[in-house]
């Protein structure tokens, strides 16, 4: 229960709060209220959440925070942003497009064949690229802010990485790969 009130934890749940209501904000402001232009400066403010939790990490632990589930699942949530974050706008510009402005119906992957094959594979590399991420900054972090305790603590995330890789793998790519319709 004290994990609740782990300043980490609370900037991460702000960030994907505020995520999600830049995202919103700025497709509303491009589709509904035909302010295209604010919808960009919106939607171009995304990153600096990005910019909030790594600041508030590093303070955290400069200030000698107890490293807990929270500074592991931020580098983890950065990377997820990072490479999945663009995809998730496009993929809800779309629907607003066509739902406020007109544009073409979205097109829904296929629940079988290669184009879902391709599309598993390819998850798959952002996940790849989202993990990379996250070691990067949990190293950097332990290499500049952390102290040694810290740093043996954040390198836990590593183990975590290594099981959602291979969970992802297997019920991925590997999955439809092998399955009669893949």
């Amino acid at each position: 229960m004290a994990e609740l009130n782990n300043p980490v934890l609370l900037t991460i749940a702000a960030c994907e709060i505020g995520f999600w209501v830049l995202v919103v904000a700025g497709l509303l402001l491009r589709y509904v209220a035909r302010l295209r232009r604010a919808g960009l400066v919106t939607l171009a403010l995304v990153p600096v959440l990005d910019v909030v939790l790594v600041v508030a990490v590093a303070l955290d632990l400069h200030r000698g925070g107890e490293v807990g589930f929270a500074h592991r699942l931020a580098g983890i949530y950065l990377g997820c942003t990072v490479m999945f974050g663009h995809r998730m706008i496009r993929w809800l510009d779309e629907r607003f497009a066509h739902r406020f402005a007109g544009g073409p119906a979205p097109v829904r992957v296929p629940k079988s064949g290669q184009e879902r094959t391709r599309k598993e594979w390819a998850d798959f590399a952002r996940w790849l690229g989202a993990a990379a991420i996250a070691a990067l900054l949990t190293s950097v972090l332990g290499a500049t802010v952390a102290d040694a305790q810290q740093r043996a603590q954040l390198s836990e995330v590593f183990a975590t990485l290594g099981v959602i890789t291979v969970i992802w793998l297997l019920t991925g790519p590997v999955w439809v790969t092998g399955s009669r319709r893949g």
